[in-house]
C-alpha cells in the first residue's frame, strides 16, 4: 500500500474549497475518476489537493505528473488565479505565504533563489489588493497563532481582525480563535479603518520601464538564441521560460482586475454608509 501523500506548503497557503464544491468534485469524480492528474513537488501534492482527496475517499486511481523544471510559486500563483471569490484578506495571505516560502533542498544552477524578493507593492499587484493588505498579511504571518492565521486563510475573519488578535498573549489568541470568528471580532473590536487598497493605485513610471526594459531583454535573448549552434534546442527552452512569465504576467493582470472589484466594492460600501448616516 503507498504512503499516502502530504500537502506542499504552497498548495496549504490556499484555503479549502467551500463544501458544496467539494462535494460536486467528489461526486464527479466518484462518477469518472480522476481526469487531470494532480501535480507533485518535493514528493507532495502541489496542484490537485481536493482531487487527490476526494480520489482516496472513494478508492479512486489518482495519475499524477512531477512539476518539472518550473518555478513552483509562480506555477502555484497560476494555478489559483481563478479563484476570484476570496477576499483581499485571503489573496494576500495566500500570496504573502508563497513569497514566505523557501525549498526544501538546494535549488539547481541558474534556478531562482528563494524567497524571491518582492515590494510590498508588487506583492498588492498579484494579489490584486492595496499595500495595506500585504502589510497586514505579514503581520499576521509574523505575529499571529496558526489558529488565528488559519481563520484569515480561511476568510472568517479579515486580516484587520486577526492583528488586533495578535498583540494578545500566545495562550489568549489561541483561546479566542477556538471560540470561532465572532469572539475573534468581539475581542479585536475594530474600529473603522481606512479602505485597504485606497494607498495603492497601479503600478508607477519606474515599474512600467522596467516590465519594457524586460520585453527588450527577452527579444534580444531569442535573437541570440536563433544565431546560437543549435537554435531548435536553445528556443525549446526559452520558450518554457517566457510561457511561464506569461502565466505571471496575466497572474499580475488579474490582480489588477481583482484590485479594481474590490475598490468598487468599497466604494458602494462607503455610500450606503453615508446614505444610511444622512438618513436616506
Amino acid at each position: 500500500m503507498n504512503k499516502p501523500l502530504l500537502q506542499h506548503p504552497l498548495s496549504a497557503a490556499f484555503p479549502k474549497m467551500q463544501a458544496d464544491e467539494y462535494q460536486a468534485l467528489a461526486d464527479s469524480i466518484g462518477n469518472i475518476g480522476v481526469q487531470n492528474p494532480i501535480t507533485l513537488f518535493e514528493g507532495m501534492v502541489l496542484d490537485g489537493w481536493h482531487r487527490y482527496t476526494a480520489a482516496n475517499e472513494s478508492g479512486m486511481d489518482c495519475p499524477s505528473v512531477d512539476l518539472g523544471d518550473v518555478d513552483p510559486r509562480d506555477f502555484v500563483l497560476a494555478q489559483n488565479k481563478a479563484r476570484r471569490n476570496l477576499s483581499a484578506s485571503q489573496r494576500a495571505a495566500a500570496v504573502t505565504s508563497v513569497y514566505q516560502w523557501a525549498p526544501a533542498h538546494r535549488e539547481k544552477k541558474g534556478a531562482a533563489a528563494a524567497p524571491l524578493s518582492k515590494t510590498n507593492a508588487e506583492l498588492a499587484v498579484i494579489a490584486g489588493t492595496g499595500v495595506r493588505s500585504i502589510q497586514l498579511a505579514k503581520t499576521v504571518h509574523t505575529d499571529a497563532v496558526p489558529a488565528v492565521q488559519e481563520l484569515v486563510k480561511s476568510g472568517g475573519v479579515s486580516a484587520e481582525v486577526a492583528v488586533a488578535v495578535s498583540k494578545l498573549p500566545i495562550k489568549q489568541q489561541n483561546k479566542i480563535a477556538a471560540k470561532g470568528p465572532d469572539a475573534m471580532r468581539a475581542a479585536a473590536k475594530p474600529a473603522y479603518v481606512e479602505p485597504e487598497d485606497a494607498s495603492y493605485s497601479g503600478p508607477s513610471e519606474s515599474e512600467i520601464k522596467a516590465a519594457q526594459d524586460s520585453a527588450k531583454a527577452d527579444l534580444n535573448k531569442v535573437m541570440e538564441l536563433l544565431e546560437s549552434d543549435d537554435p531548435s534546442a536553445a528556443l525549446l527552452k526559452e520558450n518554457e521560460r517566457l510561457r511561464m512569465a506569461l502565466a505571471a504576467t496575466e497572474s499580475q493582470r488579474d490582480g489588477y482586475m481583482n484590485q479594481c472589484n474590490e475598490l468598487i466594492r468599497r466604494v458602494k460600501s462607503l455610500r450606503k454608509m453615508l446614505d444610511k448616516a444622512a438618513g436616506k
